[in-house]
């Protein structure tokens, strides 16, 4: 079989008009592929920029994948959550990216947004907090459906993705 290794980290985001933000992130694969060892998912400590906007995390980003195909290539699934003084959270924004498919370092920039909703949802998120989120995860992915939803932008998270192919041209694929 052929392996996939990914190793970097989430390096932090910028542009968010929160502060003291946080990111949940999962990994997605298709049919095809096996975790041989890491963490599907996870999440950032909670950082409040003192300089600046950016929110720094660093959080790694080790996993090993056996796969019998390409289809279903690994992408990240972020969430960026905010949270205030009184230890609420509420959503920053979704994003995703796939995993780049050719071998070295990579830097990454996922752009992020988050549902609006009616304008009593947008005011009560104004003063009270919360606000609308997705029902299923996959929405962020899925094309058909995000599209029609009415949305505002985030900021961006940034990472660096280091690829390891193995064994790839065993099945004729060039890396």
């Amino acid at each position: 079989m052929a392996e996939v290794h990914v190793i970097g980290q989430i390096v932090g985001a910028t542009g968010f008009s929160e502060s003291s933000l946080f990111c949940k992130w999962g990994i997605h694969t298709g049919a095809a592929w096996k975790l041989l060892s890491g963490v599907r998912e996870g999440q950032t400590q909670v950082d409040t920029p003192q300089v600046g906007d950016m929110a720094y995390w660093s959080h790694p980003i080790d996993l090993h994948f056996a796969t019998k195909g390409l289809q279903g290539w690994p992408r990240l699934h972020l969430q960026v959550w905010s949270q205030d003084s009184f230890g609420r959270c509420q959503l920053a924004g979704y994003g995703f990216c796939h995993v780049p498919s050719s071998p070295g370092t990579h830097h990454l920039e996922c752009p992020t947004w988050r549902p609006l909703g009616s304008w009593r949802e947008q005011l009560a998120r104004a003063f009270v907090g919360g606000g609308p989120q997705l029902l299923h995860a996959d929405t962020i992915y899925s094309g058909a459906d995000r599209y029609r939803l009415h949305t505002a932008a985030g900021g961006t998270v940034h990472l660096e993705i280091g690829l390891l192919l193995r064994h790839f041209d065993r099945y004729g694929v060039e890396c």
